[in-house]
């Protein structure tokens, strides 16, 4: 299992850019799985403490039953849109997959769950900006960074 502290302690730089794109905005995307396979997108938001990336969602809210019936997960950055006068000043976009482990209730009856990473992705603009750079990080594998003309 791999969790968000460990990925700052393989690639810390890489790990705060990402955390970066994430603090943007307060609500970001959420793709579940619903009973019959397809998927459900949902606003949320993200928590980094303590080492962890955690989210969390009102009592009974069909995401957190999605989670709890198949624990993958995909979540993306809130977005920006790339300066059309600037385009190497857009900061990127980031995207984590993985597994949600529920943690104990919230004293609301809240659901909340801990991110296991499988995948974390950040797409940027390259410097010139007439190329994107993809830079992921698996457990296991490691940052790898790719140049898309």
């Amino acid at each position: 299992m791999a969790w968000w502290s460990d990925l700052v302690r393989d690639e810390p730089g890489f790990a705060e850019r990402v955390r970066a794109r994430f603090a943007v905005r307060k609500h970001g995307t959420m793709a579940t799985l619903r009973r019959d396979g397809s998927p459900r997108i949902s606003g949320t938001e993200f928590d980094f403490d303590g080492g962890h990336l955690r989210l969390g969602s009102l009592p009974g809210a069909v995401k957190a039953l999605d989670l709890r019936r198949d624990p993958r997960v995909a979540l993306h950055c809130p977005t920006e849109d790339t300066p059309a006068d600037a385009p190497g000043a857009w900061g990127g976009d980031a995207k984590i997959a993985g597994r949600a482990h529920e943690e104990p209730p919230g004293e609301d009856g809240s659901h909340r769950f801990r991110i296991e990473l499988t995948e974390v992705v950040l797409t940027r603009v390259g410097d010139p900006p007439d190329h994107l750079v993809i830079e992921s990080w698996h457990p296991g594998r490691g940052l790898r960074r790719r140049r898309r003309d």
